[in-house]
């Protein structure tokens, strides 16, 4: 257990439930048991998964290597390959690896030696064109069909015409992949999936807003691992089940007062991209100045509110489509207000990740609007979501010790004004007394 940090026990169950899922998918590829799709993350699982096909998403992989640090390791092998190391450097890191014939997977999975080959691959553009090039590369390399959704960036309100345009794009997928199936489809199949998927996003939602609570049962840092099952089994029972597991023993903390810190002095939001290979000395950094991480707009991204199983294409049309990354400015101020208030946030992280500029918020003015209507004050920290060349880990240190001196400053100078205006009211009230 990390000092100052308490440790979720429901993480041994989750590890039981991953390693589950990529063992099976391991198996399918090895023996060809069933048909695998490669998915993006924020893509149409849900008709994969109603075709039958066992779903792998490689942006949780390029998640993984970035965490155990083999991406620095491996990017360059795809800029061998034409590929600039500006770009996000989860296709970079992912492609890299295949071209070296490595994978985090067989370090967590004993029996695991590569990632699963596809028999499809289906992308959506909702959250950068990246998808696009990244899965058309291994059509290319693998011989492998490669389908696409390509969703409006910059949506200020979600109009049917929109939504619907999207949805078409859904429906248009379903002969092609029948065929790769080698199966009908069934739309109450498919309405079975996104009910599970709706049951997996209301679950997951609980549990990121058990943090509004004070203190705060669960961290930044916990939720970006704890978010794997929202991620890659979503439209799967298993992932229900296990937000059952998960929100059982944040409530008992809720229950017990008991948070996530052993004391929490400052409550802080996490706006942009983890930076994959640091969640721990990141961690360890803000518990040891007792400023809690609770709440990020990365981990709200898989709360899919509008699913509807008795309209299935069109709902999940505008649900991907209604994603913070695809709105408009000040949708996403909006958005960001509301959720401020919500976790009673002292002060705001903004990360600057050099190769992912799609969830990069703060390029163009944002946090000072922000800080200039709210009063809430704002960091921003440069950096990477997988490349540790492009991070300063004593930069992020000394800037992140003199925020917290910053906010420390704040709340002083508050509590004295509340103390001092206690005082005063206390005076004059002794004067009218009789």
């Amino acid at each position: 257990m990390t000092k100052g940090r308490k440790e979720l026990k429901a993480a041994a169950v989750m590890q039981k439930i991953m390693g589950s899922y990529f063992y099976e998918l391991n198996e399918a590829a090895t023996n060809k048991t069933k048909k695998i799709a490669w998915c993006s993350s924020v893509g149409p699982a849900e008709i994969l998964r109603a075709l039958g096909f066992l779903v792998y998403f490689p942006e949780n992989h390029g998640a993984m290597l970035g965490a155990t640090r083999l991406a620095s390791e491996v990017i360059p092998y795809a800029v061998s390959e034409g590929y600039s190391p500006d770009i996000c450097s989860y296709l970079t890191s992912d492609i890299g690896a295949y071209l070296k014939g490595v994978t985090p997977l067989a370090r967590s999975y004993p029996g695991i030696e590569k990632v699963p080959r596809p028999d499809v691959l289906v992308y959506n553009t909702n959250q950068c064109r990246d998808v696009q090039d990244w899965f058309f590369w291994y059509g290319r390399r693998l011989k492998v069909p490669v389908l696409g959704i390509h969703t409006p960036r910059g949506v200020r309100e979600l109009k049917k015409e929109v939504v619907q345009s999207v949805a078409q794009q859904m429906e248009e997928l379903i002969p092609p992949l029948t065929e790769i199936a080698g199966r009908p489809f069934d739309i109450d199949e498919l309405r079975e999936v996104v009910t599970s998927s709706l049951a997996c996003s209301k679950m997951w939602e609980e549990v990121l807003k058990t943090a509004a609570h004070k203190p705060s049962p669960l961290t930044f840092f916990d939720a970006t691992i704890h978010m794997g099952p929202a991620v890659v089994l979503r439209g799967l029972n298993e992932a229900v089940d296990y937000y059952k597991v998960l929100l059982t023993e944040l409530h008992e903390r809720v229950r017990r007062k008991e948070g996530a810190l052993e004391e929490e002095r400052f409550r802080l939001y996490w706006e942009g991209m983890p930076i994959w290979g640091r969640l721990r000395s990141h961690a360890e950094l803000f518990f040891s100045l007792k400023a809690c991480v609770l709440a990020s707009t990365y981990c709200n991204s898989w709360i899919f509110e509008d699913f509807d199983p008795q309209d299935p294409f069109y709902s999940m049309a505008k649900a991907y489509t209604g994603i913070f990354i695809c709105r408009a400015e000040e949708e996403k101020e909006r958005y960001l207000k509301a959720m401020w208030q919500l976790f009673s946030i002292d002060g705001v992280i903004y990360h600057d990740s050099k190769t992912c500029p799609n969830n990069a918020n703060c390029r163009y003015g944002m946090p000072r609007r922000l800080e200039m209507e709210t009063g809430v004050p704002a960091l921003v920290i440069n950096g990477d979501l997988n490349d540790l060349r492009l991070f300063s880990d004593e930069q992020f240190k000394t800037n992140v010790q003199a925020f917290i001196e910053q906010l420390e400053e704040k709340k002083e100078n508050t509590y004295g004004a509340l103390d001092e205006s206690r005082t005063n009211a206390e005076n004059e009230r002794q004067k009218i007394t009789p």
